[in-house]
């Protein structure tokens, strides 16, 4: 089931017009070939039909949760270690990126003018279903899991190398796109990431390559954090990194779950 967090097209012409903030309210909702059909529920709970369609085209589609925090997984594709110059970790390299660098699905990623080599980093994204903290290696961990999403790991390559560490290379307003939805069954091992920019293939990986499995990660964050419902983990990149441009459009292809496309432009003055 793909599940959405959106926005009828009139509610936000109203909201931009009165100058409010982007995202003031958010309907959920399944997504039925090119329909949303409104739903109620939560993460942890599931969701339940209503009875309001409308057209794909005739929404906003928003992230499909709004995460206390997002947890990511650095290194953990062999072959990406290998691209940048850096060993296998022995164990989860992990690292957060701020809530306000999240944008929706289409919304622009803008190029801060500080860094001069912006790079594109398409992932798995896992959203939390429930509440955890401190699972053990014999916990069940499908449970926490509420779904699956397309993320986009924005990242100021120079920066990160110049500061020895990520926060400000990864934590840039707009460094996090991810959705367009959250599908709640997905076999990862079979799924395939793959990132386009302006239609041309750059990175492919599959969820197998994982060196790290999603399991492993969720119990190893949640020795160190509680995980709440909505947050968001994301779980590594593979090779083929590459720089943004303003003009651009990039795009995050996860199978079974959809495309993430979002345009690149500069910061205005």
């Amino acid at each position: 089931m793909k599940i959405c967090r959106f926005q009828p097209v009139v509610l936000q012409a109203a909201v931009s017009r009165a100058g409010s903030e982007t995202h003031p309210t958010a309907l959920h909702g399944i997504v039925e070939g090119g329909s949303v059909r409104e739903c109620s529920g939560d993460f942890a709970g599931g969701w339940t039909p209503g009875t309001r369609t409308w057209a794909l085209s005739e929404v906003k589609l928003l992230p499909p949760s709004v995460p206390s925090k997002i947890v990511c997984v650095g290194r953990n594709y062999r072959d990406h270690a290998s691209e940048m110059g850096n060993d296998v970790p022995p164990e989860p390299l992990i690292f957060l990126k701020p809530p306000s660098s999240i944008i929706a699905p289409e919304e622009p990623i803008v190029m801060p003018p500080i860094s001069k080599r912006v790079d594109h980093e398409g992932e798995i994204g896992v959203i939390i279903g429930r509440k955890c903290f401190r699972l053990s290696e014999h916990d069940d961990v499908a449970p926490y899991i509420a779904g699956y999403t397309c993320l986009n790991d924005v990242t100021a390559r120079d920066l990160q190398k110049s500061d020895g560490q990520w926060t400000r290379g990864k934590g840039f307003d707009t460094f996090c796109p991810f959705g367009p939805v959250m599908e709640t069954q997905l076999d990862v091992k079979s799924a395939t990431v793959e990132t386009f920019v302006n239609g041309v293939k750059k990175q492919s990986g599959r969820g197998s390559d994982l060196l790290f499995s999603i399991d492993v990660i969720i119990r190893w964050i949640s020795q160190v954090m509680t995980l709440l419902p909505g947050d968001l983990i994301a779980t590594g990149t593979p090779a083929g990194v590459g720089p943004l441009n303003a003009g651009d459009v990039v795009e995050v292809v996860v199978s079974g779950v959809g495309t993430l496309r979002n345009p690149v432009i500069a910061q205005s003055s």
